[in-house]
C-alpha cells in the first residue's frame, strides 16, 4: 500500500471475478501475455497513485489465489450475488461493506474496474478516481469516437431484406460531414468507472450526480467477451504491452523509506542480491556473481543497528557462505517464506510493518502482503513490481541492496 497523507481520501479499487463464465470458460484466469486477466486489472490497480487498496470479489478459489498472488485483497462474494444474472453493482456494494467492516474505515471512493478489459492502465485507473477526487459524482473510461452508427429496423420480413433496412443513429443518412465536421462521439469502454462511496451506496448505481468521463486511447479498448476477443487480446498484447524492456513503461515509485519508517531489512537473494543467473561447473557446483557496492550497503544497515536477514528459497551453500561474508543471518531453502518471516519478526519484536523487504519473484508476494515496506529490485517480475511499494532504479545484482541503503541511511551510507 502506498504512503499517503493524513487528509488523503481513502479510494477502493474493486475487481469483480466470477468463477463462472459460459462464453469464455475461465475467462478471468485466462492468460493474455503470459499474465491472468484478473492479475492484469490487480497491477493496474496497484500501480495508480490515487488506489488505496485493490480488492477482488469472487467465488472462486483459483481466482481468488491468483488474485492474492498478484498483491489484492480477496472479498468472498456469497453464492445470492454469484450467479449468471448478479449486477456489478451488488457485487461492489458487497465488496465495499466488506472491506469498511474488515479495516474499520470509511471509503471515500469508490472504483469498478472490469479485468475483462486486458489492456488497462494505471493511468485511465488514476484518472477516473482523480474525476471524483476532484468534484464529480460519478466517472468512467470512455474513448473518442467519429463513426458513423446505424441501427437496423426493428422487424425485417424473414428471407429477405425488403421493408427492412437500416437508418442513422447519429447522422442523417442523407448528409455525409467530414470527420472533422463531425461531432466528437464518447463511447464508453467498460474498463473502469468511479463513484463517491456515499453517493453509490444511496443511489445503488454507477450513474448518478455529475458523470465525468475521462478519454483512453481507442486503440487499447478492447472488452473480452467470447474466444474470438481472447484471440485477439493475446495477439494484440505483444504490441501493447510492449515485449522489449526499452517498451516496457517504468514502473511506479511511491515515496522512498528512510531511517524513521524502518525498524529491520530482509533481503531476498537469487535475482535481488544476484542477477538471477547461476554458473554450473562440469562438476555440478554452482557458483553467482553479486555486486561490491551491496556488501557495502549491508555492512552499513548492520552498523547502523538495522536488524538484517537473508530470506531464501534456494538450498544452496552459495546463499549460506554469501551471508557468511556479510554476517548476515540467513535463512535458506524455505518453503513458506512468510511463515518465515512472521516468526523472525516475532522473534525480533519487530512489528511487520516496519519491516522493509526486497524481491524479485512471485514466490515474494506473500511476504509483500506481510510487510509495511515491499521493494522490488528494477528487473522484477510485473506481479512484483506491481504489488511493490517502490521499486529500485537498479536492476537485482547491480547495486539494487546499495540503492535501498543508501534511502534509508543518506548517499554517504553514515549510520545515524
Amino acid at each position: 500500500m502506498r504512503a499517503r497523507t493524513t487528509d488523503a481520501p481513502t479510494v477502493l479499487a474493486v475487481i469483480p471475478a466470477r468463477g463462472g463464465s459460459k462464453g469464455v470458460p475461465g475467462k478471468n484466469l485466462a492468460p493474455v501475455g503470459d499474465v491472468p486477466l484478473v492479475a492484469r486489472a490487480v497491477r493496474a490497480c496497484r500501480a495508480a497513485r490515487q488506489v488505496t487498496a485493490t480488492a477482488v470479489s469472487t467465488d472462486d478459489p483459483g481466482i481468488a489465489a491468483a488474485a492474492r498472488a498478484a498483491g489484492a485483497e480477496v472479498i468472498e462474494r456469497p453464492p445470492n450475488i454469484s450467479g449468471d444474472t448478479a449486477t456489478s453493482e451488488a457485487a461492489l456494494l458487497h465488496a465495499l461493506d466488506a472491506y469498511e467492516e474488515r479495516h474499520e474505515t470509511t471509503v471515500d471512493v469508490v472504483l469498478l474496474v472490469q479485468c475483462t478489459s486486458p489492456f488497462i492502465t494505471p493511468e485511465e485507473v488514476d484518472g477516473v478516481a482523480s474525476a471524483v477526487i476532484d468534484g464529480a459524482d460519478t466517472a468512467l473510461t470512455v474513448a473518442p469516437f467519429h463513426g458513423f452508427l446505424w441501427r437496423e429496423a426493428a422487424a425485417r420480413p424473414a428471407g429477405g431484406s425488403a421493408g427492412g433496412g437500416a437508418h442513422g443513429v447519429n447522422h442523417d443518412k442523407a448528409y455525409r460531414p467530414r470527420r472533422q465536421d463531425r461531432p466528437l462521439d464518447l463511447l464508453e469502454t467498460g474498463t473502469a468507472y468511479a463513484m463517491r462511496a456515499d453517493g453509490f451506496r444511496a443511489e445503488r448505481h454507477r450513474f448518478f450526480g455529475r458523470t465525468e468521463p475521462v478519454r483512453t486511447d481507442p486503440a487499447r479498448v478492447l472488452e473480452i467477451d467470447d474466444p474470438h476477443d481472447l484471440a485477439r487480446a493475446r495477439a494484440l498484447a505483444p504490441l501493447l504491452d510492449g515485449t522489449e524492456p526499452s517498451a516496457r513503461p517504468a514502473p511506479a515509485r511511491g515515496r522512498l523509506p528512510n531511517r524513521d519508517d524502518i525498524d529491520a531489512v530482509v533481503l531476498d537473494f537469487d535475482g535481488t542480491q544476484t542477477d538471477d543467473r547461476v554458473y554450473v561447473d562440469s562438476d555440478g557446483r554452482e557458483t553467482v556473481a553479486v555486486h561490491r557496492g551491496d556488501g557495502l550497503g549491508i555492512a552499513a544497515l548492520r552498523r547502523a543497528g538495522l536488524p538484517l536477514l537473508i530470506l531464501s528459497t534456494e538450498q544452496n551453500p552459495v546463499v549460506a557462505a554469501r551471508a557468511r561474508k556479510l554476517r548476515v543471518p540467513v535463512l535458506h531453502g524455505i518453503d513458506r517464506k512468510d511463515l518465515a518471516l512472521k516468526q523472525w519478526c516475532e522473534e525480533q519484536a519487530v512489528a511487520p510493518e516496519r519491516v522493509l523487504y526486497v524481491g524479485n519473484d512471485v514466490n515474494d508476494l506473500p511476504c509483500f502482503d506481510l510487510v509495511g515496506w515491499p521493494v522490488a529490485v528494477a528487473d522484477a517480475r510485473d506481479a512484483v513490481l506491481a504489488a511493490a511499494r517502490t521499486v529500485t532504479a537498479a536492476p537485482g545484482g547491480a547495486g539494487a541492496i546499495r540503492e535501498i541503503a543508501s534511502w534509508i541511511l543518506g548517499k554517504e551510507l553514515i549510520p545515524s
